[in-house]
């Protein structure tokens, strides 16, 4: 029997990377996944790739109504939540000095806004002794030049975390931040061969992280392994952050 049989999960932003691999994980370990993307076509390829006992809503976490639906959704067929992994986010490089506020909005109205409402818009389904995890990242922690703006929304994970485990703690909801360091998905595809090398030497396990990796410890923070884990700061990064 899988360490999520029998559980229903929700994971926002689902469609590639360390959420796929956790979706697909945590159907493997037993769990009935809805995944959530704003790609119609690539909600539909990773429902696909999943293969059973998952569900696609198409919706952007930003948008209070999409949310609406989604969970909608997930009372009409399932009644309630086990684990909610709030994934959703996004990250763009803009040097101070030329940070726009359209690009302000973009950030954290999807990693900040969307996040908070994820949660909250969740509460009524959760059920007692569930399992919330934060898609975060060592950016909290970390000034990495030219993402001050990104930097400072995955902050904001981490004090949501810090409060929503004190706000939960009756109803013995656990709140987790699991923050990856460099992993290997979509969003390094785009940098130059000189940032990644970059990153990877400051790595001290000398490479990039894989989204495997990263959906493992999810499993962790969501399944009865970590029942004496809560408000923490899980990172996940090679040593990246850490020395």
């Amino acid at each position: 029997m899988g360490k999520l049989a029998g559980k229903v999960a929700v994971i926002t932003g689902a469609t590639s990377g360390m959420a796929l691999a956790t979706a697909k994980l945590f159907v493997e370990e037993g769990a009935y996944v809805y995944i959530t993307g704003r790609r119609q076509g690539h909600l539909d390829e990773a429902v696909k790739s999943i293969g059973k006992n998952v569900k696609g809503i198409q919706g952007d976490a930003a948008n209070l109504a999409d949310l609406d639906k989604l969970f909608e959704t997930v009372k009409a067929e399932k009644g309630n939540i086990d684990i909610l992994f709030a994934s959703a986010g996004q990250g763009e490089f803009q040097a101070l000095g030329s940070i726009t506020e359209e690009h302000y909005d973009k950030i954290f109205d999807l990693n900040v806004k969307g996040t908070l409402f994820t949660v909250q818009k969740a509460l009524p389904l959760l059920k007692d002794g569930s399992s919330i995890i934060i898609n975060g990242s060592v950016a909290n922690r970390k000034g990495i030049p030219n993402f001050s703006v990104y930097n400072a929304s995955k902050a904001a994970l981490r004090s949501f975390v810090r409060t929503w485990t004190n706000d939960l703690k009756e109803r013995k909801i656990r709140v987790n931040l699991l923050s990856p360091g460099p992993i290997d998905t979509a969003a390094l595809e785009g940098i130059s061969d000189e940032m990644r090398q970059a990153f990877i030497s400051q790595v001290p396990m000398g490479r990039i992280g894989k989204s495997e990796e990263i959906a493992t410890a999810v499993l962790f923070l969501a399944s009865n392994d970590s029942s004496y884990v809560t408000g923490i700061d899980l990172c996940v990064d090679g040593g990246f952050a850490q020395v």
